[in-house]
């Protein structure tokens, strides 16, 4: 097969582009030609003979984010249509590019989160807080057309999945194609508090995620914190400038027990190296993190809202109802720090459910789904139709 695929990176360290790289990766090991349109690819797939990257530049000087979209869907929408008999089946990611696509990921609904109980911004609510709502009303009109242009929606999540039909989208139409995960390199990790300056006397928590959004509510985390036990510490795992959080630690009182490590690029000696992981988010599709913190053995504490929380039993976590809920989230996390045996208990379960979201699971699943569309006959446009009737 000749198979496109349309994102804006393609990388090991990439939530989305981490999906993207493995599609690739098992493309081409299979022998697939394969054609990344996309700013950023990784320079080790580029080795494989049967890759070939189509670099979308967007430029710094746009001024938002929402402008730099619009700038890589354009070019990107111009490349395919002149290229459209160099590839069988084209894949994207949401409204990426204007082009109709063959295989459509959802890795997040702007709509789902837009009418969340828990969207925290208005129009009235200040500058940023306007753009925001203006970013998802956009995002979530444009990405409910390119899902309606598509053949097939693949939703990472039943949450997602049940998102994008709530949006009238016909439900045969729609896929759920979980995330996945490197269970062998999870799992193998070891512990090594010292890597990380952590106390060995200490059961942690592990915070991973955006730290500059409300979205992934590290803020109830701190809240809970302030009620357990000062044994009881936080780990948080990602990008600290432009971060409120530090600031709110040292408000609460708990600054001595919250060690913010910025962004970590061994994740699996950090998450052998913690007890707990805890990801109450008010809003998400399916969390890579969360998959991780799976296959490294841990207990996950999480809500509702999370993506993923739909695959976690009583057997390996606990689910909450409200991610805001910081008396609850307390008393979720404190059971489990007074139980040694619950927490090992829990692990075992969570490393056995793991299992079942591997990368090369996923990739399959992918793989299968492009040959089913390669297999069909192109949709007609209106040069063939005219071309036809000619």
């Amino acid at each position: 097969m000749r198979i496109a695929i349309v994102t804006h990176v393609v990388r090991h360290n990439d939530g989305q582009g981490r999906v993207n790289y493995e599609i690739a990766r098992a493309a081409l090991a299979e022998g697939h030609e394969v054609t990344l349109i996309a700013s950023h690819v990784a320079p080790e797939l580029l080795k494989y003979p049967n890759a070939r990257w189509i670099r979308v530049s967007v430029g710094r000087f746009w001024p938002t984010r929402l402008f730099k979209q619009q700038i890589f869907a354009l070019k990107s929408a111009s490349w395919l249509r002149v290229h459209r008999n160099e590839y069988d089946v084209l894949h994207v990611n949401g409204f990426i590019t204007w082009a109709r696509a063959d295989v459509n990921t959802a890795h997040f609904v702007h709509g789902g989160w837009a009418k969340s109980p828990y969207y925290p911004f208005r129009l009235s609510g200040g500058a940023w807080s306007a753009y925001q709502v203006i970013y998802s009303r956009v995002n979530a009109w444009l990405e409910g057309w390119a899902y309606r242009r598509s053949r097939v929606v693949a939703a990472v999540s039943e949450k997602v999945a049940q998102e994008i039909r709530a949006g009238g989208i016909d439900g045969e139409r729609v896929e759920v194609v979980y995330n996945g995960v490197d269970t062998t390199a999870f799992s193998a990790a070891s512990k090594d508090r010292a890597a990380f300056n952590l106390p060995n006397d200490a059961c942690l928590l592990l915070f991973v995620g955006d730290l500059r959004t409300p979205r992934k509510n590290l803020q109830t985390v701190l809240q809970a914190l302030v009620d357990l036990p000062q044994h009881v510490q936080l780990v948080v795992a990602g990008y600290l400038p432009g971060s409120p959080y530090p600031d709110q630690a040292t408000a609460l009182g708990i600054a001595s027990r919250v060690h913010f490590l910025g962004l970590v690029k061994d994740m699996p000696t950090l998450m052998h190296s913690v007890d707990v992981f805890v990801f109450p988010s008010r809003y998400e599709a399916m969390s890579l993190s969360l998959l991780e913190a799976l296959a490294a053995g841990l207990p996950v504490v999480t809500a509702r809202t999370a993506g993923g929380a739909e695959i976690i039993g009583e057997e390996c976590g606990i689910v909450l109802e409200d991610p805001d809920d910081a008396l609850a989230l307390a008393r979720a996390i404190d059971s489990l720090a007074a139980s040694p045996a619950t927490r090992a208990r829990m692990g075992d379960a969570a490393r056995e459910l793991a299992t079942g979201f591997n990368w090369a699971r996923m990739a399959r699943r992918y793989l299968d789904l492009y040959a089913f569309f390669a297999r069909r006959e192109p949709e007609p446009t209106p040069a063939s139709l005219e071309a036809t009737s000619a």
